[in-house]
């Protein structure tokens, strides 16, 4: 057996908990890289099952499946953190489990989440958490308006979320949103939504990527480009600010966090997700080293790549008939580079695929946004 310090040898096996195109990716970074995967997921032929050596399609409370599937990989990761805790449970002293419980359990609540930025010495808005409704009346109060209510759990995407713009959209909010407790946090007037991810491997190194700046569409991300074009200190400050997050959770693998850019060039923490991320998709052809291989690196317990730019990026995700229709011609244009997450049905708001688009190193802080796409 393999000692839980070293790094898997050539052939090895890593388990993945979820079969999602972001599992998918990270599968075929390992097997660059030498290594295969089982995926576990409730869902027969998801993406990440069509690049990988092996599957187990069952529930994620099925304790029997887990076992099996701890005894037949050598390390287990995940590619979304609303994994149920008592799935880590039932693998957890069977086969490491990286990143492990606790940055899941951080990871999967608002509040939790909340409380550890700020002792990892992360700013973030002013929030409240809210139980009943006496208490968002009580927060509304402390807070002021506009102000979004979030669910504490289960979120993302725009899911689970409210603006509250007038006193009397509190009663409606409180009671369409579920699971409870929830959290009231102010609303951020931000001049930018940017991102940063790390990876920390199991020696303790941490790298971290140049942070990104994002764009939404109908809550989804829509655009990131690489670099983030922000002030010196401000770009450093999110670079900082992600490696923080590494350390604290003491994670094995990689990391992301969403921030707000002020006005005044400071920045607010806002959501960890402690796995590959969208707006690292830039990474795949702008650096030498992805995210997904960086996860790889960190979890199977090899060195952690290089994170420097050999070009500037502008990611571009491909949802729904749209993106459909937008990859005959994206994938004949040699400045862009297209990734398929082998989903055949195009629903609205279904993240279908993902193109970068390729630009000198530096080119990028001189253009606006409709420069930069150029029909991306």
């Amino acid at each position: 057996m393999t000692r839980p310090d070293a790094a898997l040898p050539l052939g090895a096996t890593i388990g993945i908990l979820g079969g999602g195109q972001l599992g998918r990716m990270s599968a075929m970074a390992a097997a660059r890289l030498g290594y295969r995967c089982h995926i576990f997921a409730p869902e027969a032929d998801s993406p990440a099952m069509q690049v990988s050596a092996a599957a187990t399609v069952a529930a994620y409370e099925d304790v029997e499946a887990l076992h099996r599937f701890a005894a037949a990989v050598d390390v287990v990761t995940y590619e979304f953190e609303n994994v149920p805790a008592t799935t880590l449970a039932a693998l957890e002293g069977r086969v490491p489990c990286r990143p492990g419980p606790r940055a899941l359990a951080i990871c999967q609540d608002r509040v939790a989440e909340k409380r550890f930025l700020a002792e990892a010495g992360v700013p973030v808005a002013p929030w409240r958490p809210v139980a009943s409704l006496a208490e968002l009346e009580g927060a509304i109060a402390a807070i002021g308006l506009p102000a979004v209510l979030k669910t504490t759990r289960l979120g993302y995407d725009g899911r689970g979320q409210a603006v509250l713009r007038r006193p009397e959209d509190a009663a409606p909010a409180f009671e369409r949103l579920s699971p409870k407790p929830l959290v009231l946090e102010a609303f951020v007037p931000f001049a930018a939504e940017i991102s940063g991810i790390a990876a920390r491997g199991l020696d303790g190194a941490v790298a971290s990527y140049d942070a990104v700046e994002n764009r939404h569409r109908h809550h989804i991300l829509d655009l990131s480009f690489a670099p983030a074009r922000l002030p010196a200190g401000a770009a450093r400050a999110a670079r900082e600010n992600v490696a923080k997050v590494a350390v604290a959770l003491e994670l094995v693998g990689l990391v992301a966090l969403e921030m707000f850019l002020l006005p005044d060039g400071s920045l607010l923490g806002n959501e960890i997700a402690p796995r590959p991320h969208n707006s690292g998709h830039w990474t795949m052809d702008a650096c030498p080293c992805s995210q997904f291989e960086q996860h790889i690196r960190a979890v199977a317990g090899l060195p952690l790549g290089p994170v420097t730019r050999h070009s500037d990026a502008v990611m571009r995700n491909l949802v729904g008939p749209e993106g459909l229709a937008a990859w005959p011609r994206l994938v004949g244009r040699a400045d862009v580079v297209a990734h398929w997450y082998g989903k055949l049905e195009a629903k609205p708001g279904r993240k279908l695929g993902h193109a970068n688009r390729l630009l000198p190193l530096g080119a990028l802080a001189g253009l606006d946004d409709a420069s930069a796409c150029d029909g991306l």
